[in-house]
């Protein structure tokens, strides 16, 4: 992750600038993350197939697109706390703990790998949230606290569809 890149200029938004820092490197996680699952949902909805295709299709289109627009909120919230937010497949690659199919699986275990991906942005935004939360950052834990709602409540629907 890059440092700070406010070229100088102080942020004074009442947290110190180790916490920033800090909790940028947890967002920037959370990025990773997000980004790495956004692209996974895609590529399945892309490539399933079976008897549940039209679901599938539709179900992962609504969670890629839902999953795209938070990427947004999350770097710019790195951004506001004054660090560079990671970017790139190979900063990604380093801050996610997601790992990506090698092959194009099948539809059951795209939607098991669907709910494992769910669940881990979810950890890994409640441990950027204990930063945030520790720091007094409401915006943060704002954000965060949507995004584990919104992940909790994928994991559990694309769960639903294993029982």
């Amino acid at each position: 992750m890059s440092k700070s890149s406010n070229s100088g200029l102080h942020i004074s938004i009442g947290i110190s600038d180790s916490d920033r820092e800090a909790i940028a490197a947890e967002l920037s996680k959370v990025l990773a993350d997000s980004y790495t699952l956004y692209l996974m949902t895609h590529n399945f909805h892309w490539n399933v197939t079976g008897p549940m295709f039209s679901t599938l299709h539709q179900m992962f289109m609504t969670q890629y697109s839902e999953e795209w627009a938070a990427l947004d909120d999350i770097a710019e919230r790195i951004r506001a706390l004054g660090v560079h937010a990671p970017g790139t497949y190979r900063e990604f690659s380093k801050l996610s703990s997601i790992s990506e199919p090698q092959d194009v699986p099948d539809a059951m275990e795209m939607i098991r790998l669907l709910v494992k991906g769910n669940e881990a942005v979810s950890k890994t935004a409640r441990a950027a949230f204990e930063k945030a939360d520790g720091a007094n950052d409401q915006p943060t834990a704002d954000l965060l606290t949507q995004r584990m709602d919104i992940h909790e409540k994928n994991a559990w629907m694309l769960r639903s569809l294993l029982q």
